[in-house]
């Protein structure tokens, strides 16, 4: 990406010297002299520079008199300022409304570094509301996939929940229901807490003796290898939300702090003195039933009636599988994207495979099987071969005589050919593809034609994927 820069000088001559040196220096650069041509530019033409190095006094004018109409015109550009016997009131205004300045005369080393500066900061704002953006439209309501009545009904509540204002809502599903994805939408989705953050703590990835120092944070020398001041989680999320994942695996101590904490609206870090206020919408998920907890005393009961202002249950992807029609072709689509594929055609004995399974890891048990296919297709269609939804642990005699009825098949058409694939996790998918592919180059001596024929893919695609792992056959 091009460096913009937009010097407004009041004399284009001397500006034609500085713009020559940010040129040679990798930088695209409009120079101007009048607040008319600065409005052309940046009004009219919609140019956005990262970085505006002006003169204070224009031939028409003063640029600090635009300057707040000009910034709602370029919401990611820098301002610096080069002053020269300027008066204490505009100094004042350039220090509010501007990056930075500097006073005559000046080193071009300090220019150098403060344009970097300047340069860096256009950047990061701009990839921050990019993120943003992309977050907000890619977590609404609708981003939680189906239409069967237990999802309609979610998705009513979820509605309901970003037009209010609640302290605190628990989250309960099984693993692998999308709480991570509710959490985001109910963030996301809301008028009243987007605007802030949102911060996510996975209770269950903390060791014990962190977990304190993360959530409420700690001051420099709290602890042996607390060299500084370190921002917790709960302070992060301030005007925002915390996501706390898997709450039930917090220790009791912890609870009880935690509680105080969400009840005062403070927060103390590990070594402080003084308290914090802090601010934030909870958002506590849990794979296990919290009520239930409750009455073993794994759960303290106060703390579950603080966070369950409201409750929402996530249903199983068993209880609504007829929203596998919807959901199938996206994450086939999401893979053929990231794999560059072209899986369209799902067989109906594949469907019935889908919708006849239990799907005990739910979504993300979904998405692996159709990662995994996908990554391991050799055309449109989604290979039945590679669902593996049985158990193979314990197979019944039903299941042992149609996979040895599957497999005298295989052998009448493939005759002895064959791959053999590690299933214990020992074999990326990746690494499973370029498996695949070695072998049967192997067997057909590295002809391409063939190899392309016997494993029924193209010619193109298999060249694709003969580069892609470097497959050549030994001299």
């Amino acid at each position: 990406m091009s460096k913009k820069m937009l010097l407004i000088k009041h004399n284009t001559e001397n500006g034609a010297g500085l713009g020559k040196y940010y040129r040679e220096r990798g930088w695209l650069v409009e120079l101007v002299s009048s607040i008319a041509e600065v409005n052309a530019l940046i009004v009219d033409g919609d140019w956005s520079p990262h970085v505006i190095l002006a003169n204070l006094g224009l031939s028409d004018g003063k640029i600090l008199d635009h300057l707040e109409e000009l910034q709602s015109h370029v919401n990611f550009s820098e301002w610096i300022f080069i002053v020269e016997n300027a008066d204490p009131t505009d100094l004042d205004r350039v220090g509010e409304l501007a990056y930075d300045f500097l006073q005559k005369p000046f080193e071009q080393k300090r220019l150098d570094v403060l344009v970097a500066r300047a340069y860096r900061a256009a950047r990061c704002s701009q990839q921050l509301e990019n993120y943003s953006s992309s977050s907000k439209k890619q977590y609404q309501i609708n981003a939680y996939l189906g239409s069967s009545e237990p999802v309609q009904e979610l998705k009513t509540m979820l509605r309901e929940l970003t037009n209010v204002e609640i302290s605190a809502i628990v989250i309960n599903g099984e693993t692998g229901t999308g709480k991570g994805l509710v959490a985001r939408i109910l963030h996301y989705a809301s008028d009243l807490r987007k605007g802030g953050p949102l911060v996510e703590m996975n209770c269950a990835g903390l060791p014990r003796e962190l977990m304190e120092s993360e959530m409420f944070g700690h001051e420099a020398g709290a602890f042996t290898g607390a060299k500084s001041r370190h921002h917790g989680y709960m302070e992060q999320a301030d005007g925002g939300t915390l996501f706390m994942d898997e709450i039930g695996d917090m220790p009791m101590d912890l609870q009880a702090k935690l509680l105080k904490a969400i009840e005062d609206k403070k927060i103390r870090r590990v070594g402080g003195e003084r308290e914090i206020p802090f601010d934030a919408q909870i958002i506590a998920a849990s794979g296990i039933d919290l009520k239930k907890a409750c009455e073993k005393d794994e759960f303290r009961k106060d703390l579950y009636h603080r966070l369950s202002v409201f409750c929402l249950s996530l249903p199983p992807l068993r209880a609504r599988k007829n929203d596998l029609v919807e959901l199938v072709p996206n994450i086939i689509a999401e893979y053929n994207k990231k794999s560059r594929k072209r899986v369209t055609v799902i067989p109906d004995d594949i469907w019935k495979e889908l919708m006849n399974y239990d799907w005990l890891g739910n979504i993300r048990e979904l998405r692996n099987v159709i990662e995994r296919c996908v990554l391991l297709s050799t055309d449109e269609t989604l290979p039945r071969r590679w669902l593996q939804l049985r158990d193979y642990c314990s197979p019944t005699q039903e299941t042992l005589a149609e996979e040895r009825s599957s497999e005298e098949a295989y052998r009448q058409v493939n005759g002895n050919n064959r791959v053999t694939i590690p299933l214990d996790g020992s074999m990326s998918l990746e690494e499973m593809d370029k498996h695949i592919i070695r072998s049967a180059l192997e067997q057909n001596n590295f002809n391409v034609t063939e190899t392309a024929r016997s494993i029924g893919t193209t010619r193109e695609t298999l060249r694709y994927r003969i580069q892609k792992y470097d497959l050549k056959a030994a001299n």
